[in-house]
């Protein structure tokens, strides 16, 4: 099995996001792929994209396609803030490998970094059709499904400043907003 490196949504720890689950990229073969992606993803949690990425473009060279090594590859480039980048690479390996759900997860995470929530709740649905157990995915569905109901809330707030009952339901939802995941409800790196 693949290592677990899971990215949750929250959006004020947005900059410092954790991996990704690699479960469900088994498109490569085991042994020494899988250590590679391993030893891809510790320089990742270690705080080194950098010498990941390197590593990486090393060894897809030898495995172009090789989806655990293109997934941190990609992971990588989204710790150094590359976003188009990343997003570019998770979205070729949606297109090779339509059925995991792991890159739609993480294409999920740079449409809430951008603000696009509806479209980072359309590629969660998309990770969750692939893998209705998909955890991860289901979680970060839940926190989508928060920063869209504190949006609609603040522009009705805006349109009704008066509405006091808005403005609680505004600070509640916030406050979910901001809260912390309980230590230990994501997996470590």
């Amino acid at each position: 099995m693949s290592p677990r490196n899971p990215h949750r949504i929250r959006p004020q720890l947005l900059p410092l996001l954790l991996l990704l689950a690699l479960a469900g990229l088994s498109a490569a073969p085991a042994g020494a792929a899988s250590d590679e992606a391993a030893a891809l993803a510790a320089l990742i949690s270690h705080g080194e994209p950098e010498a990941a990425l390197a590593r990486a473009d090393r060894a897809i060279a030898a495995e172009p396609r090789n989806a655990q090594l293109r997934f941190q590859r990609a992971v990588a480039l989204m710790d150094l803030g590359r976003d188009r980048d990343a997003m570019q690479a998770f979205t070729a390996l949606t297109e090779e490998f339509p059925e995991l759900p792991d890159p739609y997860n993480n294409i999920a995470l740079l449409e809430v970094r951008a603000g696009h929530y509806e479209l980072a709740l359309q590629a969660l649905r998309t990770a969750l059709r692939n893998d209705p157990q998909h955890v991860v995915a289901r979680a970060n569905l839940a926190e989508v499904y928060l920063l869209l109901a504190e949006q609609a809330l603040r522009e009705a707030s805006v349109q009704s400043p008066a509405d006091h009952g808005l403005q609680r339901r505004l600070e509640a939802v916030r406050a979910l907003v901001a809260t912390p995941t309980a230590p230990g409800a994501t997996p470590a790196r």
